[in-house]
C-alpha cells in the first residue's frame, strides 16, 4: 500500500524541538544603546526597534548585531545596525510593507544589492533554512547517483522526516529532494555522513559557511534542530541563497511540487509533496526552504524571478505560518523597487579558493577534525568537484568551532 506524506502531516520545517529552557528568550545583543539606533546613510536610512518578532523582544531566537573589529560589517556599514534599513529615493518608491519578523533580507541576486534589510548581521538560530548550506555544500561534494546506507543516527531523526530505515540504500539524488521538499531531518543526516562520516560533513559545512563570507554562521546540526552555538544571519542566509542559484539540480529540486521516493525495497514508492505554497501562489516563485521550531520560531528562504530580474528573501524569528505571507509582501515590493531605491548594502562575493584554504584555524582546533576514514558502502567524492571542499573542510575548522574575523558580540555566548 502506497504512504502518502502530505504538506498537512509534514509542518514547515522540522519538528518543535526546544533547547534547553535557559535557550528560549535568551538574546545575545550588544550594547543596548544600539537598539534602534539611526542607521549612517542620512535621511534615506530608518531605524525599526531591536525586534518585532512574536512576543516581547527576543521571546524566541536571540539577536544583536556583532560588535565590528574595525574593518566594518560584511556587506556595508548600513548593515552593521538592528532596525530597518532602506535608502528611499525622493520620489518614485514604495514604503516597505510590514513584516513582524526579528530580521530579514531582500535582495537582487544578479547584482548583490541589498534592497532593505532588518537586523541583518544579528545572531538566530536558523531551524530547517539551514539545509539550503546543507545542500549547497553536499551536491558539490556528492554523486547524485552515489548509494548511501542509512545509518542507526539518520533512522531515529526526529520528525519532520522522510523516514529513512536503518541498512536500506538511498540515492544521493533522492535524499536531496527529501531534504528541500519536506524538510527531511533523517536526509540530512544521511547525507552529511555521507562524505565519510558526520564530523567531516559538518567541517565541510562551516567550510564552506567560511568560504562565502558567512562569518555570522556556525553550523552544528545538518539539518538545523536546535543545538548549543548553532546560529545564522538573514544577510548569511542570502549569501547561501545566492549560492543555490549556481547549482541547477538544487533549483530543480525547489521547483517540484510531487515527488516518489522509494523508501523501502520492493514496496510502492511514497508520495512526497512540496511545504512551498508560493509555488503556486505567486507568480515567478522559484522555490523556498521552510523552517520552524519553538526556540527559532518561523524562517524562510525564497526565491523569484521576473523578466530579468532573480530576487532573493530570507526572513528569521517570526511567527509560523507567517513565513510566505511577509515573503510574498517583500518579494513583491522589491521587484516594484528594485533599481529605484539605493541599495542598503552588497552581498559579497566568496573568497578564492587560495585565500579559504589558506585561512586556518588554531593548532588546538585541527584535532576536531581526526576521525575515521569512509566506511564501506558509502559514496565516494567526485575528485574534481569535491577535492576543494574537503581540503577547506579540513583547513578551516571543526562542526562546532568557527574562526570569525568578527569578533563575538557582547554578552552571553550563543546557545546558553
Amino acid at each position: 500500500m502506497s504512504l502518502t506524506v502530505g504538506a498537512a502531516t509534514l509542518l514547515a520545517g522540522p519538528a518543535a524541538l526546544a533547547g534547553p529552557a535557559a535557550l528560549a528568550g535568551h538574546a545575545l545583543a550588544g550594547p543596548t544603546a544600539r537598539a534602534g539606533h539611526a542607521l549612517a546613510g542620512g535621511s534615506t536610512a530608518h531605524a525599526g526597534p531591536a525586534h518585532s518578532g512574536p512576543g516581547h523582544p527576543g521571546s524566541l531566537g536571540y539577536g544583536g548585531a556583532p560588535q565590528g573589529t574595525g574593518l566594518g560589517p560584511v556587506g556595508g556599514r548600513q548593515l552593521a545596525g538592528r532596525g530597518v534599513v532602506v535608502n528611499y529615493p525622493a520620489r518614485g518608491a514604495h514604503r516597505l510593507p510590514y513584516v513582524a519578523a526579528s530580521a530579514y533580507v531582500i535582495a537582487d541576486a544578479g547584482t548583490g544589492q541589498v534592497l532593505a534589510a532588518r537586523d541583518p548581521h544579528g545572531w538566530y538560530r536558523p531551524a530547517s533554512t539551514l539545509k539550503v548550506l546543507t545542500a549547497v555544500t553536499l551536491m558539490r561534494a556528492l554523486s547524485p547517483d552515489a548509494a548511501v546506507v542509512a545509518s542507526h543516527r539518520a533512522a531515529v531523526a526526529v520528525p519532520s522526516k522522510v523516514g529513512l530505515i536503518q541498512g536500506v540504500t538511498y540515492r544521493v539524488s533522492d535524499l536531496f529532494k527529501a531534504l528541500l521538499m519536506i524538510s527531511a531531518n533523517d536526509a540530512a543526516v544521511a547525507l552529511v555522513q555521507a562524505t565519510g562520516s558526520y564530523h567531516k560533513g559538518m567541517a565541510m559545512m562551516n567550510a564552506e559557511a567560511h568560504r562565502l563570507q558567512a562569518d555570522d554562521t556556525v553550523a552544528v546540526t545538518p539539518n538545523g534542530l536546535d543545538a548549543r552555538g548553532q546560529h545564522v544571519s538573514a544577510y548569511d542566509e542570502a549569501l547561501f541563497a545566492r549560492e543555490a542559484l549556481a547549482f541547477p539540480q538544487f533549483m530543480h529540486d525547489e521547483k517540484l511540487r510531487i515527488v516518489r521516493f522509494p523508501l523501502k525495497p520492493h514496496h510502492k514508492p511514497v508520495t512526497l509533496y512540496t511545504q512551498n505554497t508560493m509555488l503556486d501562489t505567486f507568480p515567478g516563485d522559484l522555490g523556498g526552504k521552510i523552517g520552524w521550531t519553538t526556540a527559532a520560531g518561523a524562517t524562510f528562504i525564497g526565491w523569484a524571478r521576473r523578466g530579468h530580474t532573480t530576487l532573493m528573501v530570507t526572513i528569521l524569528h517570526c511567527v509560523p505560518l507567517t513565513e510566505m505571507t511577509y515573503a510574498a509582501r517583500l518579494l513583491r515590493w522589491g521587484f516594484a523597487n528594485d533599481g529605484k531605491v539605493k541599495p542598503a548594502g552588497q552581498l559579497v562575493s566568496p573568497l578564492p579558493s587560495v585565500v579559504a584554504v589558506q585561512h586556518r584555524p588554531p593548532a588546538r582546533h585541527r584535532h576536531l577534525l581526526a576521525r575515521p576514514a569512509p566506511g564501506p558502502g558509502l559514496p565516494t567524492v567526485p575528485l574534481a568537484a569535491g577535492l576543494g571542499t574537503l581540503l577547506l573542510a579540513v583547513l578551516t575548522g571543526g562542526a562546532v568551532v568557527l574562526v570569525s574575523r568578527r569578533a563575538r558580540r557582547a554578552g552571553s555566548p550563543p546557545g546558553r
